[in-house]
């Protein structure tokens, strides 16, 4: 028994269409990582990575079957940023006036060479955009692994490049950034960009932020912004859970996690924005766990 999915399937998924909570322009950010069998040890099915390459059809079709637009992260930032009609690739437009248009953009972070072997025949079959978060410390000629996989070479990502998918920064060696100097964090992010440009001659707007996002930190957060903005980016992704809705900063965008766990009711409940209860109850336990300590460190004075 998953406690988040019967939740979510049967209690907030439905809340959400009885009340119609979310109104106005939303748009889900699937975040994927690799697309492969390899088994797994993690300690709830949250934390799981892979998408098996049956399950990620599945959702592809799932999408194509629901006359989903499959946008790009670019024209996903410009929608929810901006109060004018925006083109989806797939569709016609789709503007603030509309209720519920059925936008949904594909992330994968990490670069993983499965990538391109097994998920982007599937895209290419249902005429799918993405977006491919690169660390570029990992993306060599010959393939290196990073977390046990291997990467993609920078022959494949030109080849994915010249066939439509849009790469973005996900900095030099993948750390965690709130334990680095600013400036550490400034040469990963610049750096990253710079050799991603230089080796598939296109500009790098997007980037995803690596490990979890602390959001609770907002003086880390705000100078971030800046470092990002003045490192070129105009984009990006964070893991913080949700839909992403009107008016989100832009550069710290929500997304959905998805694994091989998500069955297709599951995945119907994420795409309508039945899952982001989570990231309520994500901030509670922060909440909890902070104020506990707090509470020990006064009692050890």
């Amino acid at each position: 028994m998953r406690f988040d999915r019967v939740l979510t399937i049967y209690v907030f998924h439905r809340l959400r269409k009885i009340y119609q909570q979310y109104r106005g322009v939303r748009v889900p950010i699937l975040m994927y990582h690799s697309i492969s069998d390899n088994p797994e040890n993690a300690s709830h099915p949250y934390f799981k990575t892979n998408t098996s390459p049956q399950v990620f059809e599945e959702h592809m079709q799932f999408l194509h079957e629901g006359k989903y637009s499959v946008i790009s992260l670019l024209d996903a930032a410009d929608l929810l940023s901006s109060n004018h009609s925006v083109t989806c690739p797939t569709t016609q437009n789709v503007s603030l006036s509309t209720d519920q248009p059925k936008c949904v953009v594909l992330t994968f972070d990490d670069g993983f060479a499965d990538f391109y072997t097994c998920a982007f025949p599937i895209l290419r079959k249902y005429g799918f955009v993405s977006t491919v978060f690169l660390p570029t410390g990992f993306i060599s000629d010959d393939g290196v692994n990073f977390k046990g996989r291997r990467c993609l070479s920078w022959k494949e990502v030109r080849t994915l490049s010249t066939e439509g998918v849009t790469f973005g920064g996900h900095t030099v060696s993948h750390p965690k950034l709130s334990d680095l100097s600013w400036a550490y964090i400034e040469s990963e992010l610049r750096e990253s960009r710079a050799t991603i440009e230089e080796r598939i001659g296109k500009p790098i707007k997007c980037f995803s932020y690596p490990y979890a996002f602390p959001e609770e930190k907002q003086k880390f957060k705000a100078r971030l912004r800046v470092v990002l903005t003045e490192s070129g980016y105009t984009n990006g992704v964070t893991t913080i859970l949700g839909t992403a809705r009107h008016g989100e900063d832009r550069l710290f965008l929500p997304r959905i996690p998805v694994n091989s766990d998500d069955d297709r009711a599951f995945f119907l409940a994420k795409l309508e924005g039945g899952y982001d209860w989570m990231h309520g109850l994500q901030q509670g336990i922060k909440l909890l766990k902070q104020r506990l300590n707090q509470g020990h460190e006064k009692r050890s004075i």
